[in-house]
C-alpha cells in the first residue's frame, strides 16, 4: 500500500519559483489521480507558496482547456496562491496561429481599427479609441492602450492594456507573448521576469474567462469561444 501511494504522488511534480510553478504531470496517470494528487501537494505546500502571484503552466500531460480550469479551481481551493495566468505549451500550431492573425487584419481595418507600423520602444505609448494592430514589436517599457483589442504581429515584451473603457470581451494576441503586464477591462495579469521556459516564441491570445486572463495557443477553438 506504502508503495502504490508513492506512485500516486509521483503523478504530480511540482517545480517552483517566486515568478511560477510548473506542474508536470504523469502522462499514464488518470485525470481523477492527477486531481486527487494536485489537492493534496498544494495543501501540503500552501505555506511555502503562501500568498504569491505567479504563473502556472500544466506539462507532460496535453489537458483540454476545461481539464486546466478545473485543475486551477482545485489549486484555489486548496492555497492562498493567486494565478495571474496560465501558460499553455501546445507547439503544434504555429502556421495555423499566424494564417488566422492575418486573415482577421481585413476585419480589424474596416473602419474600427488602427495600424501602426514600426517597434515600440521603452517609453513610447500609443493610445487608441479602437482596435490596433502593431507590425512590430513592443519592446519593454513600451504600452499600448486601446479601447478595443490588439493584435501585434511581433513579439509582446511591454505593456498592453485593451478594453480600457471596462469592455472585458476584448482580447491581445502576438507571436510572441512575454508581457510586462497586460489588463483587460479591469482585470490585470502580470507575468514579468517568467522563467525562460515561460517565454517560448509561440503565437497566443490573452482574454478574460471567470475573473481571470489566460494566455493560451491562439486555435479554432479558443476562435470560436471568443466569437472572433
Amino acid at each position: 500500500m506504502g508503495k502504490g501511494k508513492d506512485m500516486n504522488k509521483n503523478s504530480v511534480v511540482l517545480k517552483g519559483n517566486k515568478y511560477g510553478i510548473v506542474v508536470m504531470l504523469d502522462n499514464n496517470a488518470s485525470f481523477d489521480e492527477i486531481k486527487a494528487v494536485i489537492a493534496e501537494k498544494f495543501n501540503e505546500s500552501s505555506k511555502f507558496f503562501g500568498r504569491e502571484s505567479m504563473a502556472i503552466s500544466f506539462e507532460g500531460k496535453e489537458l483540454t482547456s476545461e481539464q486546466q480550469r478545473e485543475l486551477l479551481d482545485i489549486i484555489n481551493n486548496n492555497s492562498d496562491l493567486n494565478i495571474v495566468c496560465i501558460i499553455d505549451n501546445d507547439k503544434n500550431r504555429e502556421e495555423y496561429f499566424k494564417k488566422t492573425v492575418e486573415e482577421r487584419l481585413n476585419d480589424l481595418n474596416s473602419g474600427a481599427g488602427q495600424f501602426y507600423r514600426g517597434t515600440l520602444r521603452s517609453g513610447q505609448v500609443l493610445e487608441s479609441d479602437s482596435s490596433v494592430i502593431i507590425l512590430g514589436d513592443v519592446n519593454p517599457g513600451a504600452k499600448i492602450i486601446s479601447a478595443g483589442n490588439v493584435v501585434i504581429l511581433g513579439s509582446l515584451k511591454g505593456t498592453v492594456y485593451a478594453g480600457v473603457n471596462g469592455d472585458e470581451a476584448s482580447f491581445v494576441v502576438a507571436l510572441e507573448m512575454n508581457p510586462v503586464q497586460i489588463r483587460i477591462g479591469d482585470t490585470i495579469a502580470r507575468c514579468s521576469d517568467k522563467p525562460k521556459r515561460f517565454s517560448k516564441p509561440e503565437t497566443k491570445i490573452a482574454y478574460v474567462d471567470g475573473g481571470n486572463i489566460y494566455i493560451d495557443p491562439l486555435n479554432k477553438e479558443i476562435l470560436n469561444d471568443l466569437n472572433i
